[in-house]
């Protein structure tokens, strides 16, 4: 595995301005992959976020295993973090946001009428590393479309105030940290799409998808390929015999979808595409990177 540096200079001047325009705000919505909630959450926003009330927002639910969600979400309450599960795209369960957010920061606004200080609209900083739906959920809760969105990271490049009834939201650019150290969460964030797929190989996180499926997901290679590819379980790319293992079985699922190039050759790269599409969208079926059990 390769360890992935990947910190653009609009994300470094982003960081930047978070960290110059935390001091307005009084509460955060961080927003994560449902998919995969702690490698998509930023370990640089906790200290910038500090003691302020937070909003834990789990994206992309459609497309996660529905099972991994619930189980994500029980474990962040006993945790004692407040988190819900949206799909921002659909709107689905968005309209819960708000309050969940007043009710993280009911304890600040009871010490404001403490102290005799008149209500005012709640300033929330949204942040979240790139493409996971910021712009979209902004859009849904304004019910218009105050910001721009798109399905790629870097889409959001400075930031801007949207002002939703009783709540003042500051959207933020998507930003990653300089160096992911764990080269396992970099393939999953890379499978996910929230890095751009230009920086890797793609057959290699095919190859790397493919893995996780088959440990995972076994059922949904099999219904979508025809193959056996529970046989494939006990294969680790890791190992000279594992890696030529997925890379036949890759070619062999090339093959099968009539992925050809001149003189019959498998066209690794058009299928990895393919595979990683289908996997990112949803076709393949609703499918979770990180599994609760995994970090126990």
């Amino acid at each position: 595995m390769q360890t992935i540096q990947w910190f653009p200079g609009h994300m470094a001047k982003a960081r930047r301005e978070i960290q110059a325009s935390i001091k307005m705000v009084d509460a955060i919505i961080e927003l994560v992959d449902a998919r995969l909630p702690m490698a998509s959450s930023n370990p640089l926003l906790k200290d910038l976020i500090g003691a302020r009330p937070r909003l834990l927002v789990m994206t992309r639910k459609d497309l996660a295993d529905e099972s991994q969600t619930k189980q994500w979400l029980q474990k962040f309450e006993h945790q004692g973090i407040s988190a819900i599960a949206v799909d921002a795209q659909t709107g689905s369960q968005v309209q819960r946001i708000i309050p969940a957010l007043e009710m993280a920061a009911k304890a600040k606004r009871e010490r404001e009428a403490r102290r005799g200080m008149r209500p005012r609209p709640l300033r929330t900083m949204v942040v979240g590393i790139p493409n996971v739906g910021k712009s979209s959920l902004i859009n849904r809760l304004a019910k218009r479309s105050a910001v721009k969105t798109g399905d790629r990271p870097g889409i959001t490049k400075a930031q801007q105030w949207v002002r939703i009834g009783s709540i003042e939201l500051l959207d933020t650019p998507g930003v990653l940290w300089p160096k992911i150290d764990s080269p396992e969460d970099g393939y999953l964030l890379a499978m996910s799409g929230a890095i751009k797929p230009e920086i890797l190989d793609h057959v290699d996180l095919a190859l790397h998808a493919l893995q996780f499926l088959i440990r995972y997901y076994p059922h949904l290679v099999e219904e979508r390929w025809q193959i056996e590819a529970r046989s494939y379980a006990s294969y680790s790319l890791d190992e000279p015999e594992g890696a030529e293992a997925f890379l036949d079985l890759f070619e062999k699922m090339t093959r099968m979808k009539g992925m050809l190039m001149s003189g019959a050759r498998p066209d690794l790269e058009r299928m990895a595409e393919s595979l990683l599409r289908e996997l990112q969208t949803g076709k393949l079926g609703r499918v979770s990177f990180e599994w609760v059990h995994g970090e126990e």
